[in-house]
């Protein structure tokens, strides 16, 4: 039996899609799902959201055949966060009926919508543990990590994304890529700092603490944000792929790096020209054109120049 189709009798692929609420996961899982039907693949959306109402997508399986919660704030007495562990406590609980409807879609390329809840991502074991066993069941996934582009035009914001982000990282333990979403609406936010690349990238953050620095308010705290980057950069683990959810070119950008991430552009999963292969050989040069291609859109819609980036920096 040749290696791609042992790959292909026994690995799924998929990306399990988190975010603070708001990011934008639910629009991201429509958008990749007709993205990825275009290109020939066959693709299906797991719902793991006990909060999501009225789906805008084709679910091939949802929590709330499990469990909803509503039921749960309603026969618990719990709050909305609290619910959602609950939620996810159970789900863990009863892995069996989720192996049950996954079983049915064999072949397919699976997205998994999850709940916005922070917490879960970076305290709580039960999601963490969800992913394991879908590890164990042959799935390889990577956590697609969404994040609203409008942060980037708060720096303090900005900051405490970057450490949300290194802190889901380490504690989901998947191949992960973070995601700027809603970069068509970042010229609505004003204007940024530094230019586009310095938040895709994360370079040399002092910049940013100095930057901070200059307000009031947060000057008393340039010692903790001092060490706040320093840890972020210490690890040197967070940068950011932005995303258009409307620009074709953005989805291929994100799509290529998810399937780097999970080893899926190494299967002979489907037909790809000699383009599409050496696209994702060499992805550093292929996310430096396209985050310029993103950066110049930027500049023109905020009526900036080159030289007004060069002498921002």
């Amino acid at each position: 039996m040749s290696f791609s189709i042992y790959i292909n009798s026994t690995l799924q692929f998929g990306q399990i899609v988190i975010g603070p609420p708001g990011s934008g996961k639910t629009t991201y899982c429509r958008g990749m799902q007709e993205f990825l039907s275009h290109l020939g693949r066959k693709v299906v959306i797991v719902n793991l959201d006990p909060a999501n109402e009225g789906l805008p997508y084709p679910c091939a399986v949802d929590i709330s055949e499990l469990v909803t919660l509503d039921d749960v704030m309603d026969g618990l007495k719990l709050g909305p966060n609290g619910g959602l562990i609950y939620s996810m406590e159970y789900l863990e609980a009863n892995m069996d009926w989720l192996e049950n409807k996954l079983k049915h879609h064999h072949g397919y390329y699976f997205l998994f919508d999850c709940p916005g809840q922070v917490e879960l991502y970076t305290h709580h074991n039960s999601v963490k543990n969800i992913f394991a066993q879908l590890s164990k069941w042959n799935f390889r996934l990577t956590a697609v990590h969404l994040v609203d582009s409008h942060y980037c035009a708060d720096p303090a914001k900005f900051i405490s994304v970057l450490c949300t982000s290194l802190s889901t990282m380490l504690h989901v333990e998947l191949p992960h890529v973070n995601v700027l979403s809603k970069m068509d609406l970042i010229e609505q936010y004003g204007k940024l700092a530094f230019n586009l690349d310095f938040y895709t990238e994360v370079l040399d953050l002092s910049y940013l603490v100095e930057h901070l620095s200059s307000d009031p308010f947060f000057k008393k705290f340039h010692h903790l944000n001092v060490k706040l980057a320093e840890v972020i950069q210490d690890y040197s683990l967070v940068s950011f792929v932005p995303l258009n959810i409307q620009d074709k070119e953005s989805m291929m950008q994100v799509l290529r790096t998810v399937d780097k991430a999970n080893g899926y552009c190494f299967g002979d999963l489907e037909e790809r020209n000699l383009q599409a292969m050496m696209s994702a050989a060499v992805g550093a040069d292929f996310q430096f054109s396209t985050t310029l291609s993103v950066q110049e859109k930027y500049m023109e819609a905020t009526g900036k120049t080159v030289k007004d980036e060069v002498m921002d920096l």
